[in-house]
């Protein structure tokens, strides 16, 4: 094969990358078009383990299948095995009501996905090149974005590999044409009606004219980025061991030392942004927390935040839906998914004993009233905490346990008919319905 100065650029960075293996197996995603053509004849021609998968989205009439073809060809005369698939990639979108172009995206990474565990292939190559990254990162500036935005597309994603991203389309064409190759030209790609085209198309040749070697410099700086933001990663890390610990319910981030970090607005948002919160959002959020605004309440699409003290409160926003459960006699009760409860009505013998447990409390039968019910504590309900004798506001009780907004919202209590807290669950019993000498039958109300 002609042109070697192009496949050692390569080969150079799919060494220093280490993006791939002699002794591996490997997919190429193969469309037709110049880039993933080049990919699969440079890495035959490399030596490597390959087989081609190629999508056909019925999208674009017999384009579509004029590049199947192609496709079925190619492979047919180097030997290389090809896997197709067809997809009804308009159906899929109303479906799942994104746009074709997610569509197809979410299509095509979960078929090759499926493909690869199937062959026990180590890894999936696509045809990303040098100006893909340079688009990517202009598309990303254009829409607002991060610091990961900036550093275009990167070599490897867990199992997608870009052998390519040292190379330019320029440099693509010229190899094909030099050794003698063919390609197909998706038409698509040469109207300016999508932001990314208008980018090829459009902003890319404006940058030239000002620079004729703005992409190399634009990709230069996406490798320094990309290094600078290892440096950063390895920050947030250290910084995320710190100040964050999961509690069983979700996460808590502790706001006097997430302040001793170098950056705490953006070691905040770089904790956030993994539960769906924008940077204006994560902006607010801190603050707020400078504010000392205690009870305030940010939600993104998942999950939701609370300002709780000195503490950041996330958890996921899957709240059952809130609700009253009549419970007529002994038995067991489901309530929603994570809570069970069980009634029982125990005969006092002289062997019996009380163990105390936060999941159960027992109470004198002569003194509860059926029919029984759980339900959510609600503002100004009160009870005599076990142990006292006057009574006491359930959120008063609950704020002197330390115990956040959340956790209030959550707070589910066991009433009787007469209207008296019997339990604040997993809490505290109420001392109206104490055991005493005088107890005869004993109910036991435990979480199951």
């Amino acid at each position: 094969m002609s042109n070697k100065p192009f496949i050692n650029k390569i080969s150079g960075f799919i060494a220093e990358k280490q993006l791939l293996h002699k002794d591996g197996k490997y997919i190429v995603t193969l469309s037709g078009g110049a880039d993933s053509v080049t990919l699969l004849y440079v890495l035959k021609y490399l030596g490597y383990d390959i087989e081609a998968a190629h999508c056909n989205f019925n999208l674009r009439g017999d384009e579509s299948d004029r590049d199947e073809k192609f496709c079925t060809d190619l492979c047919k005369s180097e030997g290389i095995k090809l896997h197709l698939v067809h997809f009804d990639t308009k159906e899929y979108a109303a479906l799942h009501k994104i746009s074709i172009e997610m569509a197809a995206r979410n299509l095509r990474y979960a078929y090759f996905e499926q493909l690869r565990k199937d062959i026990g292939a180590d890894g999936i190559c696509v045809a990303h090149h040098r100006d893909d990254s340079v688009e990517t990162l202009l598309l990303n500036l254009i829409r607002g974005t991060g610091l990961h935005g900036l550093k275009g597309i990167s070599a490897v994603n867990g199992r997608i590999i870009r052998p390519l991203l040292c190379v330019s389309r320029a440099e693509i064409e010229c190899f094909l044409k030099t050794a003698g190759k063919t390609y197909v030209t998706d038409s698509t790609n040469l109207i300016n009606d999508v932001v990314r085209n208008k980018i090829r198309l459009d902003i890319i040749p404006m940058l030239k004219d000002i620079n004729p070697s703005v992409c190399d410099n634009i990709f230069k700086t996406t490798q320094i980025v990309d290094d600078a933001l290892n440096i950063i990663d390895r920050h947030i890390d250290k910084a995320y061991r710190e100040t964050v610990h999961n509690d069983g319910k979700g996460l808590r981030i502790d706001i006097e030392k997430l302040k001793t970090q170098i950056s705490p607005e953006y070691t905040l948002y770089s904790i956030l942004k993994e539960y769906g919160y924008t940077p204006a959002q994560t902006e607010q959020i801190y603050a707020t927390t400078a504010a000392s605004s205690s009870g305030r309440k940010f939600f993104s699409k998942t999950h939701r935040l609370l300002i709780d003290r000195n503490d950041i409160i996330i958890e996921k926003n899957d709240e059952t839906e809130k609700k009253v459960m009549a419970m007529p006699e002994t038995g067991t009760y489901i309530y929603n998914r994570h809570v069970k409860l069980r009634i029982e009505a125990v005969k006092r013998t002289p062997d019996f004993r009380i163990i105390p447990a936060s999941n159960h409390i027992y109470a004198d039968a002569s003194k509860l009233k059926f029919p029984l019910t759980l339900r959510n504590a609600a503002p100004g309900d009160r009870f005599c905490p076990f142990g006292m004798k006057g009574s006491k506001l359930v959120s008063n009780y609950l704020t002197d346990r330390k115990k956040s907004l959340f956790d209030k919202e959550r707070q589910l209590v066991v009433e009787d008919a007469s209207g008296k807290i019997v339990w604040l669950v997993n809490e505290r019993a109420d001392n109206r319905f104490r055991i005493t000498d005088d107890t005869g039958d004993i109910i036991v109300i435990s979480i199951v």
